[in-house]
């Protein structure tokens, strides 16, 4: 008998093996004008960082459409995947390169919707990131105006003062992050 762990008695995800890849953190690339680069810690309900955790981004281009056939205005035919993949270093950062989306004309701010994966999770959590410019439209968002003003700040990323934007997200807790029902 051998005293080492089978993968059945190890606590995963493992999610680097397979579903990360080197760019994946660029939704578009380095140099693209209106280029926003999102940065964040992914921590646990005792605040210590997640190590081991995804970061999953998807979001409408620039004019609030998506390169899909299920957008009801038809697919924009940008080119353009809105989709990013961050996995968290070992202090838990992560870091998503992209540009604003535009609003999708249903009285929604713009925003990223965000999937987190990590261990003690059994599905994802599902969040939205919203930009701190927009604060009209995020007023008039039906998701934000029915939050606390607390909670809602939870989901507005923050000017880093170095240019770029801070989400941090936070599982469970003082400070947790909202997390949608999908």
């Amino acid at each position: 008998m051998s005293d080492r762990l089978t993968p059945s008695q190890t606590v995963g995800p493992f999610l680097s093996i397979g579903l990360t890849w080197p760019a994946g953190h660029l939704v578009v690339s380095e140099g693209t004008p209106g280029a926003v680069l999102i940065t964040g810690i992914v921590r646990d309900g005792a605040g210590n960082p997640v190590p081991d955790g995804l970061v999953e981004t998807w979001q409408a281009d620039p004019d609030g459409r998506f390169d899909h056939p299920d957008d009801p205005r038809g697919a924009s035919g940008s080119g353009f995947s809105g989709f990013g993949r961050s996995a968290t270093d070992a202090e838990g950062r992560f870091r998503i390169l992209t540009v604003e989306p535009g609003a999708l004309g249903d009285g929604q701010a713009p925003h990223i919707d965000v999937s987190v994966f990590a261990r003690g999770l059994l599905d994802r959590v599902v969040t939205r990131i919203y930009f701190p410019a927009e604060a009209e439209a995020n007023a008039a968002d039906p998701l934000l105006s029915s939050l606390p003003a607390e909670r809602a700040a939870t989901l507005i990323a923050v000017p880093d003062g170095e240019g770029r934007l801070r989400f941090d997200i936070r599982l469970r807790g003082e400070g947790e992050t909202v997390f949608l029902t999908i």
